[in-house]
């Protein structure tokens, strides 16, 4: 019961890092789309509603959303106790398979 203690242990950690890495890189992303929107329209004669404001924030808020799913959407898809089952099931197969050796 130990191993499989410490085996939800070290995945409960990967998952929590993950998410982390994924509010990390909104906050930058918030941060640096703040900052290049003012800059822009600090310097340009054309207003704040021209698409050069829109290009960087639109094609990174894709790669944020991917890995936002990437993150989030498994669990969801899923379920939670997938994970559990399928660790479980492996194992379960592992211990089948020592035995014939």
């Amino acid at each position: 019961m130990e191993n499989i203690d410490e085996i939800k242990y070290q995945e409960a950690v990967k998952r929590v890092k993950r998410i982390k890495g994924f509010y990390s890189h909104a906050a930058v992303y918030v941060v640096i789309n703040i900052i290049l929107l003012v800059v822009n329209t600090k310097n340009s004669s054309e207003g704040f509603f021209h698409l050069k404001n829109f290009i960087t924030p639109l094609f990174w808020g894709i790669g944020l959303a991917a890995h936002g799913f990437s993150v989030f959407v498994p669990t969801m898809i899923l379920g939670k106790n997938w994970e559990d089952k399928k660790i479980k099931e492996l194992m379960e197969k592992e211990k089948n398979n020592n035995k014939w050796e």
